[in-house]
């Protein structure tokens, strides 16, 4: 019954309103500046490795784009692209970048408007974002508008996104290796789960509490580390993968377009077969690159920088890092191995296909996935206990007491992440997405005309 109803008001949600509302902006916001995100791509990657100095903030941009990567790159890029395919065929895959693309347009816009509208107290405390850009560039009578994106900024770090769906992948993906038949098994809640499963979300919620304690500082320092070493070791064995199996891949792109139109449905189908194609791979896309929720921005205003459309190239190259490079690689991994399509879910779609794919022992495969989706996941923990405190900071006019007493109440989420079904977590991390998502592409949408002035006046003083 409990999910049913959660099915119910996820395809509400996640219907063809919001499909489109999200599509829209990113079309819009592309027109609107000129195709940036393919015209300043070269440029957005240099600044995203090269700090900007003497600029106002918490962290470098760089340290800004890795915390935010690090709230992106987690379990969408290899959970929730399986997930996705599963549930809408190859096609999904199609849709997820094609809402990448454009999302590029809109991540730019939030990285720009967040660094614009943000607030530095005297202590050199950041505070940005959606609620913010939404206050001080739409005006006062917005700010209800502010308080229920905060709302469900909360909701999502706590209940979707920052917890429980990134628990539950790295527990899975743990307890599939060191023990795929759940022979050893403890009671606990009641149920019986393996004791890989429960060992690994202790160790999961200490390491998380050692972190979260030490603010936006210590996340930053240790995203910086893992984010981008991960990043590569992934990308590389995608690399090696594809390169096996080099002539497959032709057939597999004809395979993602042929299904996303519906073309491979039949007759009197092909309508439905798109619909839910677009759904599952916007959705799962956007809870992969987050562009269009508003958390990115976040973590944009914390950057020490002094332009706004230097740090907005620089959020943009989250969405291109994330869904353009490592989410395409996991799904022509899965298609062309065709793992999709042999009834598993979750984590166990994406390991099949690395075992299949790649030249190496099964155990050696399985054990690189778990790795990869251990530290991955790690990473979106810490980074939207991050956003979600400044969340919660907004809404309780920044009183510490609450913010501190919030994080043991995240490392609690952590703790209870496991014993969830995977089908739940993923639908309740859908349901609390576009609901936060909303309020931030209302802003984006009117505010459009600051971004475009933003944009040509600083073009106009550094030159195309």
């Amino acid at each position: 019954m409990f999910d049913k109803i959660l099915n119910s008001v996820d395809n509400f949600v996640w219907g063809p309103v919001l499909i489109v509302l999200i599509l829209a902006t990113g079309i819009y916001l592309t027109a609107r500046v000129g195709f940036l995100q393919i015209r300043h791509l070269g440029k957005a990657l240099k600044f995203m490795v090269k700090n900007e100095e003497g600029g106002e903030g918490e962290v470098t941009s760089f340290g800004a784009l890795c915390t935010a990567l690090s709230a992106t790159i987690g379990t969408g890029n290899i959970v929730g692209v399986a997930t996705a395919i599963v549930a809408g065929g190859p096609g999904a895959l199609f849709w997820m970048e094609v809402a990448a693309l454009f999302g590029m347009a809109t991540k730019y816009a939030e990285g720009l408007l967040a660094v614009k509208y943000r607030t530095i107290d005297e202590n050199g405390h950041v505070l940005g974002g959606p609620f913010y850009y939404i206050e001080n560039g739409m005006g006062k009578k917005w700010s209800w508008l502010g308080k229920i994106f905060a709302f469900f900024g909360v909701c999502v770090g706590l209940m979707g996104i920052g917890t429980f769906t990134q628990v539950n992948g790295i527990t899975s993906a743990v307890g599939n290796f060191f023990d795929p038949n759940g022979s050893n098994t403890v009671s606990l809640l009641g149920g019986d789960y393996s004791v890989a499963v429960v060992v690994a979300g202790v160790i999961l919620a200490v390491m998380v509490g050692l972190v979260v304690i030490g603010g936006i500082q210590r996340i930053a320092n240790v995203s910086q580390v893992i984010v981008p070493f991960m990043a590569v070791i992934y990308v590389a064995f995608c690399l090696i993968l594809l390169a096996c199996n080099v002539t497959a891949i032709p057939g597999a792109v004809v395979e993602i377009v042929t299904d996303a139109f519906g073309m491979r449905a039949a007759a009197g189908g092909a309508l439905g077969a798109i619909i839910v194609a677009m759904q599952k791979g916007i959705a799962r896309g956007i809870f992969s690159n987050e562009a269009g929720l508003g958390s990115a921005p976040i973590a944009a205003a914390a950057a020490q920088t002094k332009e706004p459309v230097r740090q907005g190239l620089v959020s943009m190259t989250g969405t291109f890092i994330d869904t353009i490079v490592i989410c395409t690689m996991t799904g022509l991994s899965i298609v062309i191995t065709g793992a999709w399509d042999m009834g598993l879910e979750g984590v166990a779609v994406t390991t099949r296909a690395f075992q299949d794919g790649l030249p190496f022992n099964n155990t050696f495969c399985a054990f690189v996935l778990m790795m990869c989706l251990v530290f991955f996941a790690f990473t979106t923990i810490l980074g939207w206990d991050y956003y979600s405190e400044r969340c919660l900071e907004y809404l309780c006019g920044r009183k510490q007491g609450v913010v501190k007493a919030y994080r043991w109440l995240y490392i609690v989420a952590v703790f209870i992440g496991p014993y969830f079904t995977i089908s739940q977590v993923w639908v309740i991390a859908d349901i609390f997405n576009a609901l936060m998502a909303i309020p931030n592409l209302i802003a984006l949408l009117a505010l459009s005309g600051v971004i475009v002035a933003e944009t040509k006046s600083y073009f106009d003083r550094v030159g195309e």
